[in-house]
């Protein structure tokens, strides 16, 4: 299960309430809630955290709090 499956299941959230509010398919929420390497776009993010009544900014921060910058970069 990605991150957002996870955020999602936290928030026993229903996909396809979701995917009748978004416009984002059921194939494609499947797809970024259970497959890793599907990619989420900031759109996608917005649409989503609008239909689960979540702040796209906090939404975003937890989805993605593991990613830094590499360190001594540019030198």
């Amino acid at each position: 299960m990605t991150d957002l499956g996870l955020y999602l299941a936290k928030r026993t959230v229903n996909k396809a309430e979701v995917s009748r509010r978004t416009g984002i398919s059921k194939s494609r929420l499947t797809q970024l809630t259970s497959n890793d390497s599907a990619k989420l776009r900031a759109d996608e993010l917005y649409l989503i955290a609008l239909a689960i009544n979540a702040d796209p900014g906090e939404m975003f921060k937890e989805l993605f709090e593991g990613l830094g910058l590499k360190e001594n970069i540019g030198n």
